[in-house]
């Protein structure tokens, strides 16, 4: 079946899909004839259908899913993360940290001083550099040549990675479940996510095998703390992840380490010594605040210089005010040790609250980062409305997966800043929710 599609050049057929769209015949979602079938019924060759079909990738008007075949894209916002607008509930789902956590920078802004910074100076402030060197090198292979940038924040140095990578339709290996930066980055951009599932040691090797066999051109994965999961690269399956790149190595890897000096878990990188297009990526939003919105990255020098070509000083280069503070709050042994103090708090008002919720028989595990990935044993979204219904807003898992059309069976919840009274009413509510939309609870043995 054609749908109406007409034309005998490559450029006539992109028309008249485009113009199907542009008129309300096709739809976001709706697929597209086969290469083979439509040149059949156009009567050209299959190259030119291929030609045609190529037009509307670059474009951004169609996607190619592999077996899933050529549809319309999909132009909805993807969900972000952040407080949720126009909303009455109490807010369990922001992903943020907690503001009475992020250092005063009064004291440093006080006392910053330094000559002004001119056009075509470097990008990076000297003093910040040499300080990151050390604190970046921590992990990669000693043997690795590393240079060192600076982005507006980790979102924006993944997106000029890929950028300076790819084009448009190219692959993209995303683990899945998957940040919500990470997916409206790659769907902006005009990428192809591939997911590759998550367990309890970060992303696996028979999904990233699998990718790879795809012909994915990038791989962005979090070694630390993955947001929804927190889950962590273990050292056995670094070595295994490194493993499955080894015969890949001009694919690009990102690990996007957003949780850094706030993480309970020891840092291991999937870069070994001899992959030659990598990145690593360190924020420092989650414990300076997101509004410093700086991140260093370290990567091979030819990366280094295509991302250098990115960030032209004088047009989008990051403020040396900003960077000069970062640095002053970062050589502050005050600072640190209340970085230090909050990664603790963190990761005990988690734990806290996991034992709340085993103990009225919604069994889950802590996890590293801000957040809790709630296992339920119904579908997420009738959690969700059911704790909606109680005062609370919460996101469902299903924001954040990639592969598949099965509901999600998690719960995302940030609750490390409720007092105790709030955590046990959460808590309570969750078990409630839970047998409200028809699911049971688990009830613990008495010894």
């Amino acid at each position: 079946m054609t749908l109406d599609i007409s034309g005998r050049s490559a450029s006539e057929i992109a028309e008249s899909v485009r113009a199907r769209i542009e008129r309300g015949d096709l739809l976001p979602g709706d697929p597209l004839p086969p290469v083979r079938s439509l040149a059949d019924e156009l009567g050209v060759n299959r190259n030119t259908v291929v030609a045609a079909y190529r037009q509307l990738t670059q474009a951004g008007v169609i996607v190619t899913r592999g077996r899933s075949g050529t549809r319309v894209a999909d132009l909805s916002p993807v969900a972000q993360e952040g407080f949720a607008a126009g909303s009455v509930l109490r807010d369990v789902g922001t992903g943020n940290p907690d503001p009475e956590l992020i250092p005063d920078l009064s004291r440093a802004l006080a006392g910053m001083v330094g000559r002004p910074v001119l056009y075509g100076e470097p990008v990076i402030d000297p003093e910040l550099e040499d300080w990151a060197q050390e604190w970046m090198r921590d992990g990669l292979p000693p043997a690795a040549e590393l240079r060192l940038t600076i982005t507006s924040g980790a979102a924006d140095a993944v997106e000029r990675l890929l950028a300076q990578a790819l084009t448009r339709d190219d692959a993209v290996a995303l683990e899945d479940p998957c940040f919500l930066t990470s997916i409206h980055t790659v769907r902006i951009g005009g990428y192809r996510a591939v997911p590759v599932p998550v367990d309890d040691e970060g992303m696996t090797p028979d999904g990233l095998r699998a990718a790879l066999e795809q012909g994915v051109r990038a791989v962005v994965l979090t070694p630390r703390a993955q947001n929804p999961t927190g889950a962590s690269l273990s050292a056995r399956r670094a070595e295994e992840l490194r493993g499955v790149l080894e015969d890949h190595p001009y694919v690009l890897v990102i690990e996007d380490d957003h949780f850094s000096l706030l993480s309970q878990q020891q840092f291991h990188s999937v870069i070994a010594p001899g992959h030659r297009r990598w990145a690593l990526v360190r924020s420092v939003s989650k414990f300076l605040g997101p509004d410093m919105c700086l991140a260093v990255t370290a990567s091979d020098p030819e990366t280094a210089e295509r991302l250098a070509m990115r960030l032209t000083p004088g047009t989008t280069w990051v403020s040396h005010l900003l960077q000069r503070l970062a640095h002053a709050l970062l050589t502050d042994a005050g600072t640190m040790a209340a970085i230090e103090r909050a990664g603790s708090h963190y990761a005990a008002r988690n734990a806290a609250f996991v034992d709340r919720l085993t103990a009225r028989g919604v069994p889950a595990d802590a996890g590293d980062g801000l957040n809790l990935w709630i296992p339920l044993p119904v579908p997420a979204r009738a959690v969700a409305e059911q704790l909606m219904r109680r005062g609370w807003l919460a996101r469902p898992g299903d924001e954040f997966v990639l592969g598949g059309d099965a509901p999600s069976h998690r719960l995302r919840l940030t609750v490390h800043d409720l007092d105790v009274a709030d955590a046990e009413r959460l808590a309570a509510d969750v078990a409630a929710a839970v047998r409200a939309a028809g699911g049971r609870l688990v009830t613990r043995e008495v010894a």
